[in-house]
């Protein structure tokens, strides 16, 4: 925001409500929050009965408040008068990290040592963000303290020091002042009303060329004058950070007021241009950093498939090993058909031992013949069957071998699939790894002609905006003189247009007055008539009742005529209900027109308020209310036809009531003229 010139501000004194923002956190952290109060409560109890002097009531009940508050932290002793052992206390107890984030101590009344206690213990503080010492006639002392504040203390951003005489003394100013340029924290500063001279301005200006932090400066209701606006300006050559810088009420001149705009207006693009390159920097970071996460992913990817495929080999060796299984059986086999071919020799012999006996025994004598040839059936027997044991272990030896044959197929084939697979994994690798370095490399020169693209666009557009300001300084001063025109014109025609809303208001405040009364009136009206019904109906009541009374006493001899009475009378009580919900629904209907009107009247009210802000459609909004009042009409006299026609409704049952209580009443007097009890009576 720019510098404005403007008249005094009146001083502002008092006490001021604490402000309390949402609670913070969940109820896990307010209750810490009021664990940790209760604990500095107690502390600065302690401290100040340590100190031999009683704490102060008003003190205790704003921490207790704050305490109990759901709130945000925020310690306001706003309009106490603080004593010196009091500021003591919280001097010693708000060092390393307070349980508030703002301290509110304007309109206090601090003494000199009262205000270097507090802010000797808000140097090394590091939870407050704010501090309020507004309207405590800050002197040398205090100057000092701040200067020693501002250098030390890294957490507070806004510092509140409106009504204050630190521009008064020079050498405590200068020390605030130093200690401002070594502040790198502080973002808003509110030196309103503190006596500020031209010198106090220049202290200023070099402690502003060596910030970089503060952005908001408030200098309103000083006496800077013309020394102190050129020096102040000459320091936002330097300082690119401060984006607010109020100067009304300084003597300043409108010229300097204006070239400190432009430089205002000059760092919030230039604060504009840096944001918008820091965020292309950092979104060009995230892609590098997201392009390196998927080169990794996939460097990740490639390994897994080089561990599979080395799995794929480790199954490889488990099938070597069911080879070298297979070539054990293999020589368990062999072992086998040796077995077998030893057994076939010895059978062999065994045949020729036992033919050579046969042929020994042919000579001795016929008696041996029928054993030797039961000898000769048993051993064909026994040869037979060994002949068939072997004819099933060459049939299972050669089972064995096919199948040893196919395995040993497979086995050459699975090798040779995984070596091909090996050599193309090996190639696969390599490939990625020439492609992820060749892509690194092309990113790497892509961020350097980014950063140089980037660098060369800020030197142009810093060019080009240094021509636009030029361009607009000769456009705005154009515009000035045109707006100038332009305000004088419109001053005339926001009298007229005034001047004729002014009657338009009157005219229609006395007709929607006059509609008012009217409508007041035949309220009345409705009214009356709703009284005058419902007497008819009490008369109709007492009637029936008295016919009620004369036919209970004649009851022993006029059973049908007491049936035909308590018909007549539920005929009409059904007549009386169904006219009372009548009268009801008219009164209801004219509650809710009445509550129309009332409305549109609120919305009338509206809409001459809209029309004070909307000056260039008076015309149109006049048009359009006179519109919607003569549709209301309209209404209006809709719902009093209607209401007529209820009228005439009711006056028409009215009449049959009547009709019908006239033809009971002669009907009974016909009866009771004509009955015995009547001539025995006029006998009498």
């Amino acid at each position: 925001m720019a510098a404005r010139a403007a008249g005094p501000a009146p001083r502002k004194c008092g006490r001021r409500g604490a402000g309390r923002g949402p609670a913070a956190g969940g109820g896990g952290g307010w209750w810490r929050r009021a664990a940790a109060m209760e604990e500095f409560r107690r502390a600065y109890a302690r401290l100040c009965a340590a100190g031999g002097a009683a704490p102060q009531e008003a003190v205790l009940r704003r921490l207790r408040e704050l305490g109990e508050a759901p709130g945000r932290g925020r310690l306001d002793l706003a309009a106490q008068s603080l004593s010196l052992e009091t500021c003591g206390a919280l001097g010693r107890l708000l060092p390393g990290a307070a349980p508030f984030a703002e301290v509110a101590l304007g309109d206090c009344g601090l003494s000199e040592e009262g205000v270097k206690l507090l802010l000797h213990g808000l140097c090394s503080n590091t939870t407050v963000k704010s501090l309020d010492l507004k309207g405590n006639n800050l002197r040398t002392m205090g100057a000092e303290a701040l200067g020693k504040l501002l250098r030390q203390n890294k957490s507070i951003r806004s510092l509140i020091l409106e009504w204050n005489s630190l521009g008064v003394w020079e050498e405590g100013f200068s020390f605030f002042c130093q200690g401002l340029g070594a502040n790198n924290v502080l973002q808003r500063l509110d030196l309103r009303n503190n006596q500020i001279n031209h010198h106090g301005a220049g202290e200023l200006a070099m402690a502003l060329k060596r910030n970089a932090s503060l952005q908001e400066l408030d200098l309103r209701w000083n006496n800077i004058g013309l020394l102190g606006g050129r020096a102040l300006l000459n320091c936002l050559r330097s300082n690119k950070t401060l984006k607010r810088l109020e100067l009304a009420g300084n003597n300043v001149p409108s010229d300097i007021l204006k070239a400190v705009e432009q430089a205002l207006d000059h760092n919030q693009d230039r604060q504009t241009i840096l944001s918008e390159t820091q965020n292309r920097a950092c979104m060009l970071s995230k892609e590098i950093l997201n392009l390196k996460d998927e080169k990794t992913k996939q460097f990740l990817d490639l390994m897994d498939t080089i561990d599979k495929q080395r799995e794929e080999i480790a199954r490889s060796g488990r099938l070597q090993m069911t080879e070298a299984a297979l070539a054990l059986s293999e020589q368990k086999v062999h072992n086998l058909g040796e077995l077998l071919s030893a057994m076939k020799q010895e059978q062999a012999n065994m045949v020729e031992r036992h033919f050579a006996e046969l042929q020994q025994q042919k000579q001795e004598g016929a008696d041996r013949e029928g054993k030797l040839f039961r000898d000769l059936s048993a051993c064909s027997e026994k040869n037979l069957l060994l002949r068939n044991q072997v004819d099933e272990l060459e049939k299972k030896c050669k089972v064995q071998q096919d199948q040893l044959f196919q395995l040993k197929q497979d086995l050459t084939d699975t090798t040779a699939e995984l070596k091909l697979r090996a050599v193309q994994a090996e190639e696969r690798l390599e490939m990625e790894k020439r492609r992820l370095k060749q892509s690194l490399e092309d990113m790497e020169s892509l961020r350097l002609k980014e950063v140089d693209h980037m660098t060369q666009h800020m030197e142009a557009s810093e060019r080009s905006l240094q021509d636009r300001v030029q361009r607009l300084e000769a456009i705005r001063i154009a515009l000035e003189e045109e707006l100038s025109q332009v305000k004088a014109a419109a001053l005339t025609e926001r009298g007229h247009a005034e001047e004729e809303l002014i009657k338009v208001r009157n005219q229609a405040r006395l007709d929607e007055q006059q509609r008012l009364e009217h409508l007041e009136e035949k309220l009345r009206l409705m009214t009356e008539s709703r009284d005058e019904a419902q007497n008819c109906c009490l008369k109709q009541k007492q009637m029936v009742s008295e016919a009620q009374a004369k036919a209970s006493q004649l009851s022993l001899h006029t059973d049908a005529l007491r049936r035909r009475i308590e018909e007549l009378q539920q005929d009409l009580n059904s007549k009386e209900q169904e006219k009372m919900t009548e009268v009801n629904k008219v009164k209801v209907e004219l509650q809710e027109q009445i509550g129309h009107l009332q409305a549109e009247r609120t919305a009338q009210e509206g809409l001459r308020e809209k029309i004070a802000a909307l000056e260039r459609q008076l015309k149109v909004l006049s048009s359009s209310h006179r519109e919607a009042l003569l549709d209301k009409e309209g209404e209006i006299s809709v719902l009093l036809e209607k209401l007529r026609m209820r009228e005439a409704d009711i006056s028409r049952m009215r009449e049959e009531e009547a009709q019908r209580a006239n033809l009971l009443q002669n009907a009974i007097m016909a009866y009771v003229q004509g009955s015995p009890l009547r001539t025995h009576s006029s006998r009498k």
